[in-house]
């Protein structure tokens, strides 16, 4: 596996996320189905391992801990807090983006424990809590990696100016947003910040929440609890408009030897050296598949086509619903 750089970690180009193996779209596989395909990972070579508080209400970090623990020394590992699921007086468990230091440290001891580890990696900050300043949070992050807790510092889904004051208070090792060829927004300034202060950039959803891998024909077959129901990308008006785009990216795909997943990852690879792409799934197969990507070579033709194919003018919907929007700091078009 090709190698990038994370502050100071060496990491295969290609990541993993492991939201999929826990949450957000549907039922979840069965446990022993997750712990395989991440072992499978690390044994393709993965060795970015990407988690959350927030996965699963905290059943993704356990998984990946008892997984993964046995080879701790083998990978780099990525958890993030700030937004977590918090028990309601009705006994109920939702998502609360809360930046204060004194959650931020609990976020961070309960990732610990479940994980099974003494320290992680790269922990980020979920999301900026609008309510406290970015200079408050990253200063308590910054005595978790003092305290030995964590090692180095990330952020998620900021602007370029929230990104230069956290980096003012500690230096930021990554920054994490959706970037594929349909989610172009970290080109608008941040893309451009991470490379000012030697920031890596880690792309989530870098096959357009499956939307590139063409997995997805109808959008009414979604679980009714698949967060892409919310999103207006995949309401039926807008996502027949983009499957339009994507019977050319297969074109394209069909051309070149390899698949549109393969195609749309490798585009995201050539955009700089800086860029670690965290391609998620549930499959064996499709896990194969992604990482297969490394070795596509896309000559600068190939790379304008598909530029011009799809991009924030020719798809269709945003990518969030207002409600969500108003929680997310990035820039937008």
């Amino acid at each position: 596996m090709q190698q990038r750089r994370i502050g100071p970690f060496s990491v295969s180009a290609l990541g993993l996320g492991c939201m999929n193996l826990s949450h957000a779209y549907g039922v979840p596989p069965p446990p022993q189905e997750g712990e395989r395909l991440l072992l499978r990972a690390l044994d393709l070579g993965v060795t970015l391992f990407d988690t959350a508080a927030l996965y699963g209400f905290g059943a993704n970090e356990t998984l990946v801990g008892r997984a993964l623990k046995p080879h701790r020394d083998r990978f780099t590992l990525a958890s993030k807090g700030g937004m977590a699921g918090v028990k309601g007086e009705d006994g109920v468990t939702r998502r609360v983006i809360d930046g204060r230091p004194e959650t931020l440290r609990r976020n961070c001891e309960d990732s610990l424990q479940r994980l099974g580890v003494e320290v992680i990696d790269l922990y980020y900050l979920h999301r900026l809590d609008m309510q406290v300043p970015i200079e408050e949070s990253v200063g308590a992050m910054a005595d978790l990696v003092r305290e030995g807790k964590v090692r180095t510092l990330g952020l998620s889904e900021v602007s370029a100016e929230t990104l230069r004051r956290a980096h003012a208070v500690h230096p930021i090792a990554a920054l994490q947003t959706e970037y594929s060829l349909w989610t172009r927004n970290p080109e608008i300034a941040v893309l451009q910040a991470c490379r000012e202060l030697g920031v890596a950039f880690v792309a989530f959803s870098p096959v357009g929440r499956g939307f590139l891998a063409g997995g997805l024909t109808d959008v009414s077959t979604l679980d009714a609890k698949d967060i892409r129901r919310a999103m207006p990308r995949f309401t039926p008006e807008n996502y027949a408009r983009n499957l339009e785009l994507f019977e050319g990216l297969r074109r394209i795909a069909q051309a070149r030897g390899c698949t549109p997943a393969q195609l749309s990852l490798a585009w995201l690879l050539a955009q700089g050296e800086d860029i670690v792409p965290i391609p998620g799934t549930t499959s064996l197969a499709h896990l194969e598949e992604d990482l297969a990507a490394v070795d596509v070579t896309l000559d600068a033709a190939t790379l304008a086509e598909l530029d011009a194919l799809i991009n924030q003018r020719t798809v269709a919907g945003a990518r969030y619903n207002a409600a969500t929007q108003q929680e997310i700091d990035t820039e937008e078009f």
